[in-house]
């Protein structure tokens, strides 16, 4: 086994007691019992996480898109060229992409880091850059030992600087043409699910693109099986720099106890890894949405995460999970702000 006592400390989980005074106050508020559903659950996993009650409102929500080139993607499993990754990074700099103008209207803002963009990218995004495009995994590791090991120290030195600059909920988002293979082949090796039920359309490729695609995840897969116990030598066979820098990244901010919205099929690849690698970061986790991607389901089963949204959505760059981000600022707000029985005058069932 990977030796990664000096990558992560331990994690918290988040507090139970606080749990149990956020549904204590939702007892007490002016609505039956059980009436707001799930935003009674999400207000009492907010208050748990924040350790307070009740919750406070979210003041810096921060999403982190993940850019990285993947060397598969030269073999015809996107629908799109390589080159889009680096114009898509120059587009979400300049506040032109989906998740731009989604973030806007839900709160939050939005950074772009490249990890491993095939191309020369602004010294503003590059700066934890660790090589230009992953190996091709399908017949190669993605990454070397040392490669694997400062993606993961990147994703947990970005998530600090996040919670340092005021950051109170993070969003990981994924950016990068043919970055869904390596993460189906992440989420089939690790549930033990053959090609065929696991691959996707990705970008929206055709049949012939569909049949090159699970041929590349079942030659990954082959070359994954010897390591698949291992989450570090598995991100450095079958992943990529920009999924084990997502990997670092989730873990971190569990260390620090601040939650996630997790996105689709390429983020919730690097949460499996995460969940595999640092016991107990996923109770700081949450799921904004499901995925049309098959892989993305078996991750959620894996995780035992139930996704806030089912939009049809599989664009990615933490789209999903921005579009959920107003869901959990309402049962932050209801769990919060509304008034309780005895403060509204308000006659219980009881009485």
């Amino acid at each position: 086994m990977t030796d990664t006592a000096p990558l992560f400390d331990p994690v918290d989980p988040p507090d139970a007691a606080v749990a149990r005074q956020a549904r204590e106050r939702q007892a007490s508020l002016t609505k039956p019992a059980g009436s707001l559903g799930r935003l009674e659950t999400l207000g009492a996993w907010v208050a748990s996480c924040q350790g307070v009650c009740p919750p406070r409102p979210f003041e810096r929500a921060r999403v982190v898109v993940f850019a990285g080139d993947h060397g598969v993607a030269r073999h015809g499993v996107s629908a799109y060229p390589p080159e889009v990754t680096a114009q898509m990074v120059a587009n979400i700099r300049a506040g032109g992409a989906a998740v731009n103008a989604l973030a806007a209207v839900a709160g939050a803002t939005v950074r772009v880091v490249d990890m491993a963009v095939d191309a020369d990218t602004d010294d503003a995004v590059s700066d934890r850059k660790v090589r230009r495009s992953s190996g091709s995994i399908d017949r190669e590791d993605a990454l070397t030992e040392d490669e694997v090991r400062a993606a993961l120290a990147a994703g947990k030195a970005i998530a600090d600087e996040e919670i340092d600059g005021g950051a109170d909920l993070l969003i990981a988002g994924d950016m990068g043409i043919g970055n869904t293979t390596p993460a189906t082949v992440l989420i089939a090796a690790i549930t033990t699910t053959e090609p065929v039920a696991a691959v996707g359309r990705g970008t929206g490729v055709d049949d012939a693109g569909w049949m090159r695609k699970t041929a590349a995840v079942r030659d990954a897969m082959r070359r994954a099986r010897p390591v698949v116990k291992d989450p570090v030598a598995l991100l450095r066979t079958s992943g990529g720099a920009d999924l084990a820098a997502m990997t670092g990244f989730l873990i971190q901010a569990a260390v620090r106890r601040t939650p996630v919205v997790l996105d689709g099929l390429v983020v919730s690849a690097a949460a499996l890894v995460a969940h595999d690698l640092s016991v107990g970061a996923s109770a700081w986790w949450v799921a904004g949405h499901r995925s049309t991607e098959p892989a993305h389901s078996l991750a959620l089963a894996h995780l035992r995460l139930e996704p806030l949204l089912e939009m049809s959505m599989r664009l990615g760059e933490g789209s999903g999970a921005v579009v959920a981000l107003p869901i959990l600022s309402g049962a932050v707000a209801t769990l919060a702000e509304m008034a309780t029985f005895d403060d509204a005058g308000v006659s219980t069932r009881d009485a």
